[in-house]
This record gives structure tokens, sequence and C-alpha cells, in this order.
């Protein structure tokens, strides 16, 4: 077990409090810094507040509670970027908390006080901190359940089974990977005796009829729509074509460390060689920590070497592994005290580098780190750009072919509302915006196109009788990046089918021709 508090601590002092000054810190600095925050909506940003216009129990990509999360931020602080973001340090806070919480429960406050430290300055969380994502929602769900479950573990009473299934609900409710708790709880119930007296009862019971009573609308929605969420979800696994890609395994295992530290994740991944090396024989907490952290590290692990996977897919790992990495560095020898002060440090070196990055361009423009901000860069000098265009003539509709671009003017060009559509590069939608507001089959008058996506112009010019250039834009970013848009006037939509005949046609072309420069396209784009 951590050590306790040493004795050079004055008498008064409570490491309880610390925790909650600490924690509170953050939230606040975190909220002001968003207030003065210069950076645009992030695209899945821009499109997560699209959803939050309407209410539903679902969305094409992503169950609904971070579209719930918006709406009610922007009913209350009104509709502003900063009102959309807010919810994202208010939800790492809450994740903190619980952290500290757990912390305690397994070991003493001192450990609560380094857990909510670790989390907080996580590099990872550093970035999500300023930014709405379905992680900020899964990671609150997930440490609010484990919480619920390590009381529930020690014997609590009515209220931690409560908890307990209303942390699945809302977890599955944010995101899917909630399931992987749900597998981790089945490994506890096999492995861990107090997890199985604990949730083989009344209890238990409860526990699971209140995550079955949340998750049932959502389900009934997904009925409803095909399972359109589902199967983006498992669209996104890829598992087509060739299964052994040891370099994407590769990559996503290289980017773990900035997502949880340099030196935590090698300890974190130390810990779980040695609790697996002596499962039956380790500490039963620690046991269980592993159970609650490896599985989604290991799944996605295993989903990158079969296809790919994004760093952020394994994210839930570092909620039960903040706590294991810190039973590990507050015993011992004093080096891992050491350790655990320098990776804070480290971390917080990181973060703040990331964020000054992100908040100012000459600096970016300084150190030439323009391709990594170029995404969150001029997104109402973009807008206007293309509102210019759209106004210059007598247009019927505005049709975009990159999602990402339709749901920034959304955003920032409301003045389009209601003259925009997608153009289908597929049979059928595949995301959102194509599933909402696809291009009409019918649709006649003269059409603007803004094509952020130079290789389908080819394409784009067969579902039309005429398809002409009438120029294109260019929107600085930082450094020497712009935002390159093609402008073409179309007119007689005529869609081509899309069957195996047409796709092996544009196959072959693709491959035919990888680097050639389509006409009316220059600029490096994103």
């Amino acid at each position: 077990m951590p050590e306790s508090p040493t004795s050079i601590l004055p008498s008064r002092f409570s490491w309880t409090q610390a925790a909650i000054v600490l924690i509170l810190g953050f939230a606040v600095l975190r909220i002001l810094a968003l207030a003065v925050s210069p950076v645009s909506l992030y695209q899945d940003e821009s499109q997560y507040w699209v959803w939050s216009r309407n209410f539903d129990w679902g969305y094409y990509s992503k169950p609904p509670m971070i579209a719930w999360l918006i709406s009610l931020s922007t009913g209350l602080f009104g509709d502003s970027d900063f009102a959309i973001r807010l919810p994202a340090p208010l939800l790492h806070t809450a994740t903190a908390t619980f952290l500290m919480l757990s912390a305690r429960q397994l070991w003493d406050a001192r450990t609560g006080f380094w857990a909510a430290a670790l989390y907080l300055t996580m590099p990872g969380i550093w970035l999500s901190g300023f930014v709405i994502s379905t992680d900020a929602v899964l990671f609150s769900a997930w440490s609010g359940g484990l919480y619920a479950l390590l009381r529930l573990r020690a014997g609590a009473g009515w209220g931690a089974a409560v908890g307990l299934g209303a942390a699945l609900g809302f977890g599955f409710l944010s995101k899917y990977a909630m399931i992987y708790f749900l597998l981790s709880t089945g490994l506890a119930i096999i492995f861990d005796a107090p997890v199985r007296r604990a949730l083989v009862s009344l209890r238990g019971l409860v526990a699971l009829a209140i995550f079955l009573a949340l998750l049932a609308p959502n389900l009934v929605w997904n009925a409803a729509h095909d399972f359109a969420t589902v199967s983006h979800t498992a669209a996104n696994a890829n598992w087509g074509g060739d299964l052994f890609h040891p370099g994407e395994l590769i990559e996503f295992l290289g980017a773990q460390p900035g997502v949880f530290g340099p030196v935590t994740f090698v300890i974190l991944l130390t810990v779980f060689g040695l609790t697996l090396a002596r499962f039956f024989r380790v500490d039963a907490d620690q046991r269980l920590l592993v159970l609650y952290a490896l599985p989604p590290l290991l799944v996605v692990s295993v989903q990158a070497f079969i296809s790919r996977a994004h760093a952020n897919w394994a994210a839930a790992t570092y909620v039960a592994g903040t706590l294991l990495v810190l039973a590990f560095l507050l015993r011992g020898p004093d080096w891992r005290r050491w350790v655990l002060f320098g990776s804070i440090g480290v971390h917080s070196a990181i973060g703040l580098f990331a964020v000054s990055i992100a908040a100012s361009p000459p600096l970016v423009e300084a150190l030439g780190l323009g391709d990594a901000t170029k995404r969150i860069r001029a997104w109402d000098d973009t807008a206007d750009a293309i509102l210019a265009a759209a106004n210059a003539d007598d247009y019927a509709m505005i049709v975009f072919d990159d999602r990402n671009a339709f749901h920034q003017m959304q955003r920032y060009a409301p003045a389009l509302e209601g003259r925009m559509a997608m153009w289908l590069r597929q049979a059928g939608p595949t995301n959102h915006a194509e599933d909402v507001w696809p291009l009409a089959e019918d649709q006649a008058g003269r059409l603007l196109i803004v094509s952020n996506r130079p290789r389908e112009v080819a394409r784009m010019r067969e579902d039309f009788e005429r398809f002409e250039p009438v120029g294109d834009l260019a929107i600085e970013l930082d450094g020497p990046y712009t935002r390159d848009f093609t402008l073409w006037v179309a007119e007689g939509h005529q869609r081509v089918v899309r069957d195996e005949a047409y796709e092996i046609r544009w196959r072959a072309f693709d491959e035919a021709d990888q680097t050639t420069p389509l006409r009316g396209y220059s600029g490096d784009g994103e």
C-alpha cells in the first residue's frame, strides 16, 4: 500500500482539502483560459454543436450525451464557442474528483491528492480540457462507475448501486467505448471475490436495471435508424482487406506516451507486466485496477494490428491506470516519488507549451508549427470568403464535398443555413452531414460547388451536365499554410449510379493518377 503522509507536514494539513483546492484551481484556470481563447472550434466540435440544436436519443456517429451537454451549456450561457466548450473542464473536474475519492477508498487521502494531480496534468488532459469531446464525457462516467464499484466492493449500500448503474448508463450514452467497463466488470466478477459478492446480489441487479433503463432509449433509436451509430462504430474498425498492420500497431503504441506521459506510460506497462506475472499473488486492489485498465489498451492494440487505431481509442485505460501508477510511485524507494514529481512537472511543461502554441499564432509561426494548428484557425475568415462567393451569383444551393467544412459553415456562416447540401461520394450517406443534408437528386438551378477535396472533383464532374470552374479560395493560416477550396458552377444534377463497375473504374483512376495536380487546385490545403 502507498506510504502514509510524512511527519514533517503541519498537524492541520489536510490532503483532502489540498486536493479540493487543486481540482477547483485547475477548473477555474481552464475556464478562464477558455473565455479568452482565440481558437476556433474543431470540426468535430462544430458537428456536436449541430447535433445539440435538435434533441434526440442518438446521432449518426455518436450517442447523444455530448449533444445534450452542449445544449444545456449554450442554453444557460449563450450560443458562443466558450459555452460549447465549457462542459469540457467541468467534466475533467468531475473525473479528477472521482479519482481522488477512489484513491482515498483504496488507500488514503494523500494518494487521493496525487491521483488528482497526476490526472489533471496528464499530457492528453491538457488539450482535452479545452476541447469538448466524447472522451471527456466518457472519463467522468468511467471514473464515477469505478468509484461506485469500489464503494460497493467495500460494503456500501444502495447509493453506490444506484451510482454504478447511473454511471454505466450515462457512459454508454456518451461513448460506446464504455463497453470495456462491462468487459472489465465481467473479469472482476471472475477474479475478485468482493466484487463478485457485491454484484451477484440484489444491489447488483438494481445497478443493472438502472443501466438498462438508461440505455434502452438509445437502443430503440438505433433500431429505428438501422443501427446507424453502431454501424458507424463498426465501420471505423475498418476490418476489410489486409488484416496485418504491424506499422499501425507501432504507431498507436508510440503515440500513447503523448497521451499519458513518457515515463508514466512505461511505468504502467511495467505494472501490467508485474501483475500478470504474479496475477494470483499480487495485492487484490492492484489486480482489480489492472482488470479495469488493461482491456482497453489490449483490445485497441489488437485493433491497430488488424487495421488501424487512433491514439485516443484506448484513453479509458488511463483512468484506473492513473491509480495503478500512483500505487507504484508512492511506495518503495524514494526515487519513485521523484519520478512522480518530475513527471507531473514535465507533463505540465508539455501541456502549457501546447496550450501556448494553440493560443499564439506568432509563436506558432516563429516555431514553424503551423501544420499542427491549421484545423483550428481562421474559420471566421473562411466563412466570410465562402459567404461572399455564395452571394456573388444567384445560386440555388451551395454544395460541399467535405463534411468538416460543411459543419464549420453551419457554425460560422449561419446566413447559409438552408442553402447548403452535401455531395455524396458513396452509394449512400457515410456521415451525419450526408445523411441529413444530401444534395437532392432532382436539385434544379445553378449550384456553387465548394470543394476541399481536389481528388473528388473529377468524380463530381460526372454527376452534372454542366461543371465549370469559377475561382478558388486560399485562406491564410499560421505560417505558410492556407486552407484551399476550388469553386465550380454546376447545373443538371444527374447522379451516376454507384455500382461495382463505378467503384472499379475510379479505383483504377486513383491508382494510375496519385500525384498529378488537378486543374483549379493549388496550395497546401488540409
